[in-house]
């Protein structure tokens, strides 16, 4: 990389703080920076075109977790860090929801559904059993009950006569999201540079030498906020996790409003724009789906479109308009990574496949550590 006196004046010279990733929490975690030091030179560096991860990616839930998510991870985590954890990301939606309004990100507060197929019968009747539980450890942060069970009035096939409806669940769009943090960084006078490879980094008494290839500069700070692509950051803490999606075209009449979770939150499905955006089905094959390689397998889009014409839109023509994936971060804990790694290293990782709900706390905290 060959550059200028006066990009490598304007850009690499004095800064304070680098942040890897340009996603919810890179961009919060600029944001909050900018607030604490007015002065300081904030560089982000994006290795896509836009942000390479899930930011740009995912279905736009505003939400903080199914019924049967909750007591899934009930089975692997404490009473208090589960009532922890979704108060984070109800703490982050609101965070979100301030930053940029509603109006911004075209909150609709629809509620969610939770469905159970019929050959589910365990899970359904696990979570009608334990709602009441789940509702009372919920209480204190919502100071109501948040799941209450209701007869399906949309005319699903195949599932059972109840769903589980939370009020408090509701669908944003992703693009108009990362539109306005992009431009809110922008206007903070926050540097981003957009398809740029942090291949190594190393620590001086001047801060942290970043290499972007053959090149490299100092930044006082290095923050990472790269999620499902910071497996070596965290000693393998934090696994990659696709997620695969599909949108159909325009349906006339789709009489379907909300956001909807089936299985434990491995599918999920919401309306937009006249149309169904459908995503999940890694637990078919979680080791093919461990991966950074963006991309579709038969075995998982097939499911998605059996799930689509038979379950969600049954005995209606529907075409297919356009698929993709995003790469999200998980772990055996569901509590995010937000940690200083060295003396002047620190990242903010591991969201979960929550990163609507709680990125925006998550790149706060991040900022905060420095």
């Amino acid at each position: 990389m060959q550059l200028s006196y006066w990009e490598l004046k304007n850009w690499f010279t004095q800064v304070d703080y680098t942040i890897v990733g340009s996603g919810i929490v890179g961009l919060h975690a600029a944001l909050r920076l900018r607030e604490k030091f007015p002065d300081s030179k904030i560089l982000v560096l994006e290795k896509g075109m836009l942000p390479q991860g899930a930011s740009t990616k995912n279905a736009g839930f505003a939400c903080f977790g199914s019924l049967s998510e909750i007591i899934d991870d009930l089975k692997n985590h404490s009473e208090e860090d589960v009532f922890r954890l979704v108060q984070k990301r109800w703490q982050g939606l609101q965070l979100l929801r301030k930053r940029l309004s509603d109006t911004v990100i075209d909150f609709k507060p629809f509620g969610g559904y939770e469905l159970f197929l019929k050959e589910d019968e365990s899970t359904y009747h696990e979570c009608l059993a334990r709602l009441p539980l789940i509702n009372e450890i919920l209480r204190p942060l919502f100071k109501t009950d948040v799941f209450t069970k209701e007869v399906d009035r949309f005319e699903f096939k195949g599932i059972h006569e109840y769903s589980v409806f939370n009020p408090f669940e509701a669908q944003i769009d992703t693009g108009n999201m990362m539109q306005a943090l992009l431009k809110q960084a922008v206007s903070e006078n926050i540097l981003i540079l957009n398809q740029q490879t942090v291949t190594s980094y190393f620590e001086s008494e001047k801060g942290v030498e970043v290499a972007l290839g053959n090149f490299s500069f100092t930044s006082k700070k290095l923050l990472f906020a790269t999620n499902g692509f910071a497996n070596s950051l965290t000693n393998g803490a934090v696994k990659p996790a696709r997620a695969q999606v599909l949108i159909t075209e325009p349906i006339t009449n789709l009489d379907i409003k909300g956001t909807f979770h089936l299985d434990k939150g491995y599918y999920y499905f919401r309306n937009i724009d006249d149309r169904i955006l459908l995503g999940g089905g890694r637990n078919l094959d979680f080791e093919t789906e461990t991966t950074t390689a963006f991309g579709q397998t038969e075995i998982i889009q097939n499911k998605l479109e059996q799930l689509l014409k038979e379950v969600i839109l049954p005995n209606r023509k529907v075409e297919i308009a356009h698929r993709w994936s995003g790469i999200m971060g998980v772990g055996t804990s569901k509590n995010p990574i937000v940690s200083q790694l060295s003396e002047n290293v620190y990242c903010g990782v591991r969201l979960g496949g929550m990163g609507v709900a709680i990125g925006s706390l998550i790149g706060t905290e991040l900022a905060e550590l420095v």
